[in-house]
């Protein structure tokens, strides 16, 4: 500690110096010099890492520029050797190396992700932005499929076993310890039950070389772009992980912070660009072991500076785990209505709003189309719209062939694949312990039937949202979003004509399960959420 006192001189630097704002965590410093922030690691040594020594300290500064380069290039500068002696010490200097520091752009703390929630100013674009983000790093990360142990059921059972190794040695209240054991107890039994979608997991590829660490603290707004730093890069096996224990550190985070809306948003984002609806099965046993993370390094602090925020935040997490582990009645609920109704605009909000993986129907059959598994007869070769995904030539603007009715991907075998997709996903996320919302139009009753009849199989509750607007007002939206070419879409006005024709009416019994959502009435979400039938569903 002597030597983080030196080198709170100014006169340590190579460069001009006003002031210096020193943060600790548990396993480092941060000097902040105003232009530059350097970290330099404790001599410290946890089942988890070994910074014991010099020559490991150097090894993992430049590890640390190496790792975390990939996602914030411009923010890691280089290692420095800190050279002199521990009561003169000189960053950057010459001579035999007394310890290394990172050096890094320093930018403004207020930017962190972590600050502007806490100021309230979080938006639904920096996490649409973090979401998209983190969806593309993870889709071009490094995979691990060899017979490596990262992310083989038994690695990934020690580390989260290893979470209790650390707490409770630091704990002596009865009931926080009764509550860490029975969190031990389901974890192990949450462990037995996936052991084969554990190893499903490594054979597919989805254990990758991901950040690790991915909480909003370590996550900065930098000249406007969402720019995660500080990764784990002292120890392979927290950062080649499955991708959904990284998604299920964020979600984590952002719902013990209160901010659940955004936490569903991030997470039904991240699912609708990847498509690892999957990874579901893991999310509770992820979520409870990224609570427990969090609940140990609140400890750890606590060990070292004895404060009662420390030990509150660490019960706080404990908590928040024990939800994660408590099982929740679930419902389904699908949507109803022609194109242009407004179904995805509000199924998103409602999403968000009630906690539900939202799952839309021209994302899934977007996506199949891009595996090859519908018929793309008359189907020309994607061009990429403004949004990024892909339509066919045919269908620019004032151009439509292949998204005409009974063509393309609007064959009936083609739609009968889709709601087929649709009825596996939904399938396998209300038994992952998800609640889903299913966006289709669902204008036949077979189709409706499908779903009906799965919330009966797995005892769940049904609910259909029925989504109206006037006839001029559908073929106003439609024919807007085609011009605008924005949305995943692919109804066109010929679409829509043919819903109008052949459509089937809700039955009576349907009628029983129904909750009509006029989308030209004044404040309709706010008339939609504050509806007795969906607060009870």
């Amino acid at each position: 500690m002597s030597l983080i006192q030196a080198l709170l001189n100014p006169a340590a630097y190579p460069h001009s110096v006003d002031k210096i704002e020193l943060i600790e965590t548990h396993i480092s410093w941060v000097l902040l010099t105003g232009q530059y922030a350097y970290k330099i690691k404790k001599n410290i040594e946890f089942d988890f890492l070994d910074f014991s020594t010099l020559e490991k300290r150097h090894f993992y500064c430049d590890e640390e520029l190496r790792f975390n380069g990939r996602f914030a290039p411009d923010l890691y500068l280089q290692v420095v050797p800190i050279t002199g002696s521990l009561q003169n010490p000189q960053m950057d200097g010459s001579g035999n190396a007394i310890e290394y520091a990172v050096q890094m752009k320093q930018f403004d703390n207020a930017q962190l992700l972590s600050a502007i929630a806490e100021r309230g100013e979080l938006s639904a674009d920096i996490i649409d932005q973090l979401a998209d983000l983190t969806a593309d790093f993870h889709q071009h990360a490094k995979a691990d499929t060899t017979n490596s142990p990262f992310g083989t059921p038994q690695e990934i059972q020690h580390w989260f076993l290893g979470n209790f190794a650390h707490i409770r040695p630091l704990i002596n209240d009865k009931t926080f310890l009764a509550q860490i054991n029975r969190l031990q107890q389901w974890g192990e039994h949450a462990h037995a039950n996936n052991i084969s979608l554990l190893e499903l997991r490594k054979q597919q590829g989805y254990i990758r070389e991901c950040h690790g660490d991915l909480h909003l603290g370590n996550i900065a707004l930098i000249a406007g772009k969402v720019t995660p730093f500080d990764g784990i890069e002292f120890n392979p096996g927290l950062h080649w992980i499955d991708v959904i224990s990284e998604i299920a550190f964020t979600v984590m985070d952002l719902q013990e912070r209160g901010l659940s809306l955004l936490a569903y948003r991030f997470l039904n984002h991240y699912l609708s660009n990847t498509g690892d609806y999957q990874g579901l099965g893991l999310m509770p046993y992820y979520l409870v072991y990224r609570a427990l993370v969090r609940c140990k390094v609140a400890l750890l602090r606590w060990q070292q500076h004895r404060s009662p925020h420390d030990l509150t935040e660490a019960k706080n997490y404990a908590n928040l785990a024990e939800k994660y582990s408590t099982p929740k009645s679930h419902k389904l609920i699908i949507t109803h209505g022609y194109s242009g109704s407004g179904k995805s605009t509000y199924s998103a909000k409602v999403a968000e709003s009630l906690g539900l993986i939202h799952v839309r129907s021209d994302v899934e059959r977007q996506r199949l189309l891009d595996k090859t598994q519908l018929n793309k007869a008359k189907y020309d070769k994607p061009v990429h719209d403004k949004s990024g995904h892909d339509k066919p030539e045919h269908d620019k603007p004032g151009n439509g062939t292949s998204s005409e009715v009974n063509q393309g991907i609007y064959t009936p075998e083609n739609v009968q694949l889709v709601y087929h997709k649709l009825t596996e996903l939904a399938a396998s996320i209300l038994s992952a312990g998800f609640s889903v919302l299913i966006d289709a139009a669902f204008l036949q009753t077979k189709q409706r039937d499908m779903f009906a009849q799965l919330a009966l199989a797995h005892q769940v509750e049904f609910l259909i949202l029925d989504f109206y607007a006037p006839e001029q007002e559908l073929k106003r939206r439609v024919n807007e979003r085609q011009q605008a070419g924005n949305d995943v879409s692919e109804a066109t006005l010929a679409v829509l004509d043919h819903q109008l024709k052949t459509a089937q009416s809700l039955s009576v019994t349907e009628l029983t399960q129904t909750i009509l959502v006029d989308t030209c009435a004044d404040d309709a979400l706010n008339k939609l959420m504050a509806n007795r039938a969906l607060k009870e569903a």
